[in-house]
Formats: C-alpha cells, sequence, structure tokens
C-alpha cells in the first residue's frame, strides 16, 4: 500500500461515491468514467459500476510501467473488494448474488476484461487477474463491508500523512479504530473463511506496520488477550520441549542399561558354556585314566 494506490481509489470514491443516494448509485459527474461507459454515458447501475472497476484496472494493471513502479499483485484484491462492497449496497436479486450477477454480464462478457496485459507475470488479462482471486466474492456481506472498512481507514492514512510535516497525533482517532476493527476480524472464533481473506487481513497488517514506522504513537495491533495467548504458546511450547527432553534422556538412560544388561548376560551365559564344556572334559579324562590303568 502507498499513497499513489490509495489517491486512485480516494479518486473513485470522489466521483462514484460509496453510499447510495436516494436509493441509486450516484455519479458526482463522469468525466473521468466517460470513457468506460456505453455511448459515453453510464446510465445503469451496473454500468456505473462497471466503469469504475475498469478505471481502477487500468489505473494500476494496463500499463505495464504504472505496475513495474508500483509492484502490487495485492492491488487487485483491494479493487474487488471495493467492487464487492459497491454491489453489496443494493439487496440480491432472488436467487443470485449481485456479484455473481456482476461476473456474469460484465466480467465474462465485457471484452475490455479480457483485453490481453503485459508485464505481470502469470497473468493475461483482468479477468485472469480476477479469477485467481474469485474466492474473496463469497465473503459474506457484513465482513466485506467491515474488511473494506478496514481498506478505506487505512488508506485514509496514507493519503493524508505528510511526510514533510507528520503529525502523528491526528491519526490516533483512526488508528484505534482501524486497530479495533481489524481485531475483530482476526480474532472471529467462528472464522472459517478462505485463506485469501486470511492473507488479505496479514497484508493490511503488515500496511499499518509500515505507517507505524512513521508515526510511533498510533497503537500497536496486538492487544493484551494477543500478547497473552501468543506468550501462553511459546511458553507451552517451551515447557513440551523440556518434558520432551527430559523423557528422552530418561528412556536413553534406561536404553544403555539395558543395552549393558544384554551384553553382560549374554557373556556371562557364553562364559558358564565354556566352564561346563570344561567340566565334561575333565570327566572324560578321568574315564580315561580308569580304564588305562584297569
Amino acid at each position: 500500500m502507498n499513497d499513489f494506490m490509495c489517491r486512485k481509489f480516494l479518486l473513485v470514491r470522489n466521483w462514484f461515491p460509496d453510499r447510495l443516494i436516494n436509493g441509486k448509485y450516484h455519479f458526482n459527474g463522469d468525466n473521468i468514467f466517460k470513457e468506460y461507459c456505453t455511448s459515453n454515458s453510464c446510465d445503469g447501475d451496473l454500468e456505473k459500476i462497471n466503469a469504475g472497476c475498469l478505471f481502477l484496472f487500468d489505473s494500476f494493471f494496463k500499463d505495464a510501467s504504472v505496475f513495474k513502479n508500483h509492484n502490487n499483485i495485492n492491488i487487485a484484491d483491494y479493487i474487488i473488494i471495493w467492487l464487492s462492497y459497491m454491489l453489496n449496497l443494493k439487496k440480491n436479486v432472488e436467487g443470485i448474488t449481485n456479484i455473481q450477477h456482476f461476473y456474469g454480464t460484465s466480467i465474462n462478457s465485457d471484452n475490455r476484461y479480457k483485453n490481453t496485459i503485459t508485464g505481470i507475470p502469470g497473468h493475461d488479462n483482468y479477468k485472469d487477474l480476477i479469477d485467481k482471486k474469485k474466492e474473496l466474492m463469497d465473503i459474506p456481506n457484513e465482513k466485506m463491508s467491515k474488511l473494506y472498512n478496514l481498506f478505506k481507514i487505512l488508506c485514509d492514512i496514507y493519503t493524508n500523512f505528510d511526510d514533510n510535516n507528520p503529525d502523528c497525533a491526528k491519526y490516533i482517532q483512526n488508528a484505534n479504530q482501524f486497530v479495533k476493527t481489524y481485531q475483530e476480524l482476526n480474532g472471529d472464533s467462528n472464522n472459517t473463511d478462505s485463506s485469501l481473506y486470511r492473507k488479505i487481513l496479514y497484508n493490511l497488517s503488515i500496511d499499518y506496520g509500515n505507517f507505524k514506522t512513521k508515526c510511533k504513537e498510533i497503537p500497536s495491533l496486538l492487544d493484551t488477550k494477543t500478547e497473552q495467548t501468543s506468550a501462553q504458546i511459546s511458553e507451552d511450547t517451551s515447557s513440551s520441549s523440556s518434558i520432551t527432553s527430559k523423557l528422552f534422556i530418561v528412556l536413553s538412560i534406561f536404553g544403555a542399561i539395558a543395552f549393558f544388561l544384554g551384553i553382560s548376560y549374554k557373556y556371562s551365559l557364553f562364559g558358564f558354556r565354556k566352564r561346563f564344556q570344561k567340566q565334561k572334559l575333565r570327566e572324560k579324562l578321568k574315564n580315561v585314566k580308569k580304564r588305562m590303568n584297569q
């Protein structure tokens, strides 16, 4: 995450608000989206969302040099999060989710998602980028909203930060909100979402940590409970290692004793056999002498 990326999302948000106005999607003018609309006019809801989605993909992936300078494939995750959030502002049509409907009518049908892109290893076009992260679309609406808000909060912090005049106190409130939402999502015991969902949370935590290096005053993502849990895991691991080590030593001692006892028994038995054989030989010699003397 960086200032360049966040400013693009902010630009979309300013021209295409992430809320409904009188129950409808609304463009604050359509200058930046006009080229993405059919006949330069986006009249329908899906057309508006499609225009915003294509604008974001073009901003980061159309020009190979842009991707090279801001080498971050995770931006595709954030575009899909934005897309899902915008589609979820309206209720799903019965029998199909809004994202499934959009995928079928726009992503799968609009050739602009299939135009060849270069400079992005392993990806041929926008549809390919989306398909490899398609499991994100299955995240429940409630969690998707929180994930989008988490991304939005952090992007606002990055966008407003001035490296030349850092006033970190301005960001503490937003940082507290980010930490609270992050811990809620990350610590959900009922969370059975995809590994990609977890990966996004991890990436957001890294982005937050990178900003914290500039503003040490903002809170850490680790709360007391998390620290205790980590400490407990460490303690349990240490205790388990200690017990295992001691058990290994005891078993080794017993093993060594058994080994030497086995050798001792073997040689004792061998010695006994030799003595028995010598005794038998002596008796035979005595018998031979007796016969000779008779």
